[in-house]
């Protein structure tokens, strides 16, 4: 018998708890819902900017080997 009531509490917990989910999901749609006209978006199409240049790459990169300006001492002071 007892197994019985705790069955139906969490039966009656659950429908409850369903209901007020569903509840508020009515309230919030019913509290964001905007009446208004849509919005129109025009464009004149895609343009390309006078700015914009074609070349040919590089046959040679511009450095050879990268070097730093500063060496900085290692963190910790160790190393050389």
């Amino acid at each position: 018998m007892h197994v019985t009531r705790l069955a139906n509490v969490k039966s009656i917990a659950a429908v409850l708890g369903g209901s007020a989910v569903v509840a508020m999901t009515g309230l919030t749609m019913a509290v964001t819902h905007e009446q208004g006209t849509p919005i129109t978006i025009t464009g004149s199409g895609m343009t390309v900017g006078a700015t914009s240049t074609q070349e040919t790459a590089p046959t040679a990169p511009e450095t050879t080997l990268a070097v730093p300006v500063v060496k900085a001492d290692p963190f910790g002071g160790s190393g050389s």
